[in-house]
């Protein structure tokens, strides 16, 4: 530091022990100031009322109202894109048979909310892992396949293999990081109760999330309102071709939904919609309750080609002129297709022919 007594000859320079006196009595004063403000700060604080905190916001708790983004519709009056064999596909695993390009997480970030799964068991094979070279060695449990677990590589199932509880988890990690979210899985069911059982108990966080419709009253009051699902945290709905797993929280199909048949056929010209359940009409009423629609759009043999030549005008059509009327005026509640992001070219596609849905008054 520059000393300012050698350069100023306008001040007389101080004794070297005049300075440390002087230093040592403002070091004296300056400690009393600090105690004295120090005392009166903390009388103050201990005073003054303590400002409310905030609570922390609950894990997958809404970011923003429900109803901003849901309104007051139920969930019988949403309809949502849905994925035919969503696991399927050339990212989750190695098929050379698929009905989606996206891996299951990428249809879920990418709007798809309902997703149809098959569920197998498979029974560990020492066979399969030894003449695999080791590639094919899994454990005993439910898996993803589109048939038999052990018969063709690629065509009835793939490696890596994709297990069940797998899959849900990445449904319920998504529902966690898109607490506005809701998503319905409906299961193709060849495992029993007791296996599904154990394989959703492996699921983190999924009983939290799971709606039970009992729990709500349907049957007496109706399906409530979507905002209601996401403020309570019950955005996943689980349906299965089996009835003896409802007190596991899935639902049986054809004791809450409508569903049409699921084909249009090899050349994609069977436009009509008419029940998949003859004892069920699509238009069926019951006092007080509406079944969810489900509306099935894809053929036999799914192809990027046929995809794309069925899920444009003539998805758009086909809803207006066949399945709303068979249905007694109502939209689907799900529109299910194969490779969900492909479309004719004529503006429509899937995901743009579901918010048209979403939008009708």
């Amino acid at each position: 530091m520059i000393d300012m007594d050698m350069h100023c000859t306008g001040f007389r320079r101080r004794p070297a022990g005049g300075l440390r006196r002087g230093h040592a009595r403002r070091t004296l004063v300056g400690l009393l100031l600090l105690a004295l403000l120090g005392t009166a700060t903390t009388a103050t604080a201990s005073t003054a009322p303590t400002a409310p905190t905030a609570p922390a916001a609950a894990s997958g708790a809404p970011t923003e109202p429900a109803a901003a983004r849901w309104g007051d519709r139920r969930l019988d009056e949403v309809s949502f894109l849905t994925t035919h064999n969503a696991f399927t596909n050339y990212e989750d695993s190695r098929w050379s048979s698929v009905n989606q390009s996206e891996s299951v997480r990428g249809q879920l970030e990418g709007g798809v909310r309902g997703l149809s799964l098959d569920t197998h068991w498979y029974e560990r094979s020492t066979w399969l892992c030894v003449i695999s070279f080791g590639s094919d060695c899994y454990p005993s449990d439910v898996y993803l396949c589109h048939g038999e677990c052990k018969t063709f590589a690629g065509a009835t199932y793939a490696l890596p293999r994709q297990s069940f509880h797998g899959t849900m988890q990445t449904v319920v990690d998504f529902l966690a990081a898109h607490p506005q979210e809701v998503v319905t899985v409906f299961l193709e069911d060849y495992v029993s109760a007791d296996q599904l059982r154990q394989s959703l108990g492996r699921v983190r966080g999924l009983s939290d999330m799971v709606f039970r419709p009992d729990e709500w009253g349907v049957r007496q009051n109706g399906w409530p309102k979507v905002a209601d699902l996401v403020t309570s945290g019950k955005r996943l709905l689980i349906f299965s071709d089996r009835s003896d797993r409802e007190d596991l929280g899935v639902m049986y199909d054809r004791s809450w939904t409508v569903s049409n048949f699921w084909s249009l056929g090899d050349l994609g010209n069977d436009l009509t919609c008419v029940s998949r359940w003859s004892d069920l009409p699509l238009d069926r009423q019951e006092p007080g309750f509406r079944r969810l629609f489900t509306m099935s759009h894809h053929r036999n043999v799914p192809t990027v080609l046929t995809a794309a030549l069925d899920n444009g005008a003539k998805l758009r059509n086909r809803i207006a002129e066949q399945c709303r009327p068979a249905a007694g005026g109502r939209d689907p509640n799900f529109v299910s297709v194969d490779f969900h992001r492909l479309s004719d070219g004529s503006g429509h596609t899937p995901a743009s022919i579901v918010g048209e849905l979403n939008a009708r008054p």
